[in-house]
């Protein structure tokens, strides 16, 4: 059984900062990629950075400059550092790895979500 867990989310102005954090847990051999999307009312989920293993990180055109993906491998946890936060960031934030398992070939695990609301 694998676990994905986010935290970090909350309110905060135009202009500050976040930083997001999300665990994965339980009988992990290998983990190929993690990431995080977002989801805005009304919105479809988009990806807004990804941390494949061994491969440099990518960002959606919105997160250049301002957001920053990092990973603690012996921790199997990934970051989402967010800077210069707009109102338009406001959204539901997931975490995603692929991953697999003794009992498992590769599958893709959703976290259940953190808000982000950015508003002043």
């Amino acid at each position: 059984q694998v676990q994905v867990v986010e935290s970090g989310g909350g309110l905060v102005q135009p202009g500050e900062s976040l930083r997001l954090s999300c665990a994965a847990s339980g009988s992990i051999l290998s983990i190929y990629t993690m990431e995080w999307y977002r989801q805005a009312p009304g919105k479809q989920r988009e990806l807004v950075a990804a941390s494949p293993s061994g491969t440099a990180p990518n960002y959606a055109d919105f997160a250049k400059g301002r957001f920053t993906i990092s990973r603690d491998n012996a921790k199997n946890t990934v970051y989402l550092q967010m800077n210069s936060l707009k109102p338009e960031d406001t959204a539901v934030y997931y975490c995603s790895a692929v991953i697999s398992t003794p009992r498992t070939s590769v599958v893709r695990y959703w976290g259940q979500g953190t808000q982000v609301t950015v508003s002043s």
